[in-house]
Protein backbone atom coordinates (compact mmCIF):
# COMPACT_ATOMS: atom_id res chain seq x y z
CA UNK A 1 0.00 0.00 0.00
CA UNK A 2 1.45 3.36 -0.70
CA UNK A 3 2.55 5.56 1.95
CA UNK A 4 -0.06 8.58 2.82
CA UNK A 5 0.65 12.55 3.58
CA UNK A 6 -2.38 14.11 5.24
CA UNK A 7 -1.85 18.00 5.14
CA UNK A 8 -4.10 20.52 7.05
CA UNK A 9 -5.22 23.49 4.63
CA UNK A 10 -5.06 26.81 6.30
CA UNK A 11 -1.49 27.77 7.43
CA UNK A 12 -0.29 25.00 6.11
CA UNK A 13 -0.91 24.58 2.03
CA UNK A 14 -2.65 27.67 1.66
CA UNK A 15 -1.65 31.12 2.77
CA UNK A 16 -5.71 31.93 3.52
CA UNK A 17 -5.47 34.82 6.50
CA UNK A 18 -5.68 38.01 3.88
CA UNK A 19 -9.59 36.91 2.59
CA UNK A 20 -10.65 35.30 5.96
CA UNK A 21 -9.46 38.64 7.46
CA UNK A 22 -11.18 39.85 4.80
CA UNK A 23 -14.11 38.61 5.35
CA UNK A 24 -14.25 39.24 8.96
CA UNK A 25 -13.51 42.88 8.37
CA UNK A 26 -16.64 43.21 5.88
CA UNK A 27 -18.61 40.97 8.73
CA UNK A 28 -17.66 44.03 10.95
CA UNK A 29 -18.66 46.49 8.52
CA UNK A 30 -22.31 44.99 8.20
CA UNK A 31 -22.57 44.87 12.26
CA UNK A 32 -20.93 48.47 13.03
CA UNK A 33 -17.93 47.32 14.66
CA UNK A 34 -14.22 47.83 15.10
CA UNK A 35 -12.05 46.18 11.81
CA UNK A 36 -9.69 43.64 12.80
CA UNK A 37 -5.56 43.25 12.66
CA UNK A 38 -4.17 40.72 10.72
CA UNK A 39 -2.28 39.27 13.42
CA UNK A 40 -6.40 39.24 15.62
CA UNK A 41 -7.68 36.86 12.33
CA UNK A 42 -4.60 34.75 12.58
CA UNK A 43 -4.39 33.55 15.85
CA UNK A 44 -8.12 32.70 15.44
CA UNK A 45 -7.84 30.18 12.69
CA UNK A 46 -7.53 26.70 13.16
CA UNK A 47 -10.85 25.20 14.32
CA UNK A 48 -13.30 25.89 12.00
CA UNK A 49 -15.49 28.79 10.47
CA UNK A 50 -18.35 29.21 13.31
CA UNK A 51 -15.31 29.13 15.86
CA UNK A 52 -13.44 31.62 14.13
CA UNK A 53 -16.71 33.82 14.12
CA UNK A 54 -17.75 33.68 17.45
CA UNK A 55 -14.00 34.55 18.49
CA UNK A 56 -14.38 37.64 16.25
CA UNK A 57 -17.67 38.66 17.72
CA UNK A 58 -16.11 38.14 21.33
CA UNK A 59 -13.38 40.19 20.55
CA UNK A 60 -15.51 42.87 19.63
CA UNK A 61 -18.03 42.54 22.63
CA UNK A 62 -21.14 40.56 20.74
CA UNK A 63 -22.51 37.19 21.26
CA UNK A 64 -22.36 34.37 18.56
CA UNK A 65 -25.13 35.99 16.03
CA UNK A 66 -26.29 33.01 13.50
CA UNK A 67 -27.21 35.16 10.84
CA UNK A 68 -23.59 37.04 11.09
CA UNK A 69 -22.33 33.23 10.66
CA UNK A 70 -24.46 32.93 7.66
CA UNK A 71 -23.26 35.60 6.27
CA UNK A 72 -19.86 35.38 6.90
CA UNK A 73 -19.84 31.92 5.38
CA UNK A 74 -21.80 32.91 2.30
CA UNK A 75 -19.56 36.26 1.81
CA UNK A 76 -16.31 34.18 2.38
CA UNK A 77 -17.35 31.39 0.34
CA UNK A 78 -17.46 33.67 -2.50
CA UNK A 79 -14.25 35.56 -1.81
CA UNK A 80 -12.28 32.69 -0.61
CA UNK A 81 -9.62 33.19 -3.45
CA UNK A 82 -9.02 37.04 -4.19
CA UNK A 83 -5.58 36.29 -2.54
CA UNK A 84 -5.17 33.17 -1.10
CA UNK A 85 -2.44 30.84 -2.56
CA UNK A 86 -0.25 28.14 -1.90
CA UNK A 87 2.95 29.02 0.40
CA UNK A 88 6.04 29.23 -1.31
CA UNK A 89 7.19 25.62 -1.91
CA UNK A 90 4.03 23.74 -1.55
CA UNK A 91 3.63 23.05 -5.19
CA UNK A 92 7.37 21.74 -5.48
CA UNK A 93 6.57 19.61 -1.86
CA UNK A 94 3.46 17.88 -3.17
CA UNK A 95 4.98 17.08 -6.73
CA UNK A 96 7.96 15.60 -5.32
CA UNK A 97 5.67 13.61 -2.70
CA UNK A 98 3.36 12.20 -5.56
CA UNK A 99 6.69 11.29 -7.79
CA UNK A 100 7.43 9.24 -4.91
CA UNK A 101 4.38 7.45 -4.63
CA UNK A 102 2.48 9.20 -1.71
CA UNK A 103 -0.86 9.48 -2.11
CA UNK A 104 -1.79 12.94 -0.70
CA UNK A 105 -5.25 13.79 1.44
CA UNK A 106 -6.38 16.84 3.27
CA UNK A 107 -7.69 17.11 6.98
CA UNK A 108 -8.86 20.74 7.37
CA UNK A 109 -11.64 22.40 9.80
CA UNK A 110 -13.16 24.32 7.23
CA UNK A 111 -16.05 22.78 5.37
CA UNK A 112 -16.09 21.00 2.74
CA UNK A 113 -17.68 23.39 -0.09
CA UNK A 114 -15.27 26.14 0.95
CA UNK A 115 -12.62 23.41 1.03
CA UNK A 116 -13.26 22.36 -2.38
CA UNK A 117 -14.22 25.68 -4.47
CA UNK A 118 -11.17 26.92 -2.73
CA UNK A 119 -9.05 24.17 -3.92
CA UNK A 120 -10.06 24.38 -7.96
CA UNK A 121 -10.07 28.01 -7.86
CA UNK A 122 -5.74 28.07 -7.00
CA UNK A 123 -5.19 24.90 -9.13
CA UNK A 124 -4.82 22.16 -6.21
CA UNK A 125 -8.41 20.21 -6.80
CA UNK A 126 -6.79 17.43 -8.69
CA UNK A 127 -4.01 16.64 -6.36
CA UNK A 128 -5.82 14.42 -3.24
CA UNK A 129 -7.35 11.38 -2.83
CA UNK A 130 -9.73 12.42 -0.10
CA UNK A 131 -10.61 15.71 1.68
CA UNK A 132 -11.51 15.26 4.97
CA UNK A 133 -13.59 18.22 5.83
CA UNK A 134 -14.77 20.18 8.97
CA UNK A 135 -18.42 19.12 8.49
CA UNK A 136 -17.48 15.66 5.87
CA UNK A 137 -17.58 13.09 9.64
CA UNK A 138 -19.66 13.93 12.59
CA UNK A 139 -16.43 14.60 14.18
CA UNK A 140 -13.50 17.07 13.74
CA UNK A 141 -9.84 17.76 14.85
CA UNK A 142 -8.64 17.70 16.99
CA UNK A 143 -10.75 14.29 17.74
CA UNK A 144 -8.10 11.60 15.99
CA UNK A 145 -11.16 10.21 14.68
CA UNK A 146 -11.08 12.54 12.07
CA UNK A 147 -8.14 11.97 10.69
CA UNK A 148 -8.44 8.23 10.72
CA UNK A 149 -11.85 8.97 8.82
CA UNK A 150 -10.40 11.07 5.99
CA UNK A 151 -7.12 8.11 6.22
CA UNK A 152 -9.81 5.34 5.32
CA UNK A 153 -11.54 7.91 2.32
CA UNK A 154 -7.71 8.40 1.26
CA UNK A 155 -7.20 4.65 0.98
CA UNK A 156 -4.69 4.54 3.17
CA UNK A 157 -3.71 3.12 6.81
CA UNK A 158 -1.93 4.45 10.04
CA UNK A 159 1.20 2.71 9.89
CA UNK A 160 2.20 4.57 6.10
CA UNK A 161 0.81 7.86 7.53
CA UNK A 162 2.26 10.97 7.86
CA UNK A 163 0.05 14.53 9.25
CA UNK A 164 1.24 17.88 8.82
CA UNK A 165 0.02 20.42 10.12
CA UNK A 166 0.49 24.21 11.44
CA UNK A 167 -2.03 24.22 14.52
CA UNK A 168 -2.03 22.28 17.74
CA UNK A 169 -5.32 20.60 16.51
CA UNK A 170 -3.32 18.70 13.55
CA UNK A 171 -0.41 17.35 16.40
CA UNK A 172 -3.29 16.63 19.04
CA UNK A 173 -5.29 14.54 16.36
CA UNK A 174 -2.26 13.13 14.41
CA UNK A 175 -0.88 11.72 18.24
CA UNK A 176 -4.55 10.39 18.65
CA UNK A 177 -4.36 8.61 15.88
CA UNK A 178 -0.87 7.22 16.11
CA UNK A 179 0.54 9.12 13.05
CA UNK A 180 3.33 11.05 13.22
CA UNK A 181 2.89 14.71 12.59
CA UNK A 182 5.47 17.58 11.06
CA UNK A 183 5.03 20.35 12.17
CA UNK A 184 4.84 23.02 9.31
CA UNK A 185 6.49 26.17 10.98
CA UNK A 186 5.81 28.13 7.98
CA UNK A 187 2.22 28.80 9.06
CA UNK A 188 0.25 30.66 11.75
CA UNK A 189 0.14 28.16 15.04
CA UNK A 190 3.09 29.49 17.57
CA UNK A 191 6.33 27.62 18.48
CA UNK A 192 4.53 26.40 21.48
CA UNK A 193 2.25 24.25 19.36
CA UNK A 194 4.86 21.95 18.10
CA UNK A 195 4.46 20.25 21.48
CA UNK A 196 4.54 16.31 20.28
CA UNK A 197 5.21 16.86 17.03
CA UNK A 198 7.58 14.41 15.09
CA UNK A 199 9.51 16.84 13.35
CA UNK A 200 9.45 20.49 12.63
CA UNK A 201 9.70 21.49 8.98
CA UNK A 202 10.89 25.26 8.59
CA UNK A 203 10.01 25.43 4.95
CA UNK A 204 7.69 23.00 2.52
CA UNK A 205 10.92 21.61 0.61
CA UNK A 206 11.62 20.03 3.99
CA UNK A 207 8.18 18.05 4.10
CA UNK A 208 8.80 15.05 1.23
CA UNK A 209 12.36 14.13 3.10
CA UNK A 210 10.66 14.27 6.85
CA UNK A 211 7.88 11.97 5.34
CA UNK A 212 10.57 9.41 4.16
CA UNK A 213 12.39 9.85 7.40
CA UNK A 214 9.06 9.16 9.63
CA UNK A 215 7.37 6.70 7.61
CA UNK A 216 11.14 4.67 8.13
CA UNK A 217 11.88 5.59 11.73
CA UNK A 218 9.37 2.17 13.54
CA UNK A 219 11.44 -0.30 11.10
CA UNK A 220 14.76 1.13 12.47
CA UNK A 221 14.13 2.24 15.82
Amino acid sequence: MPPTALFDLDGTLVDSAPDIHAAADRMAARLGLRRYARAEIVGMIGDGVRALVERALVARGRAFDEMAYQAFLADYAANAAVETAPFPGIPAALDALAASGWRLAICTNKPEGATRALLAAIGLADRFAAIGAGDTFPVRKPDPAHLRATLEAAGGEAARAVMIGDHRNDVVAAVGAGIPCIFAAWGYGTAAMAEGAAAVAVHPGEVPVLCGRLLAAPATA
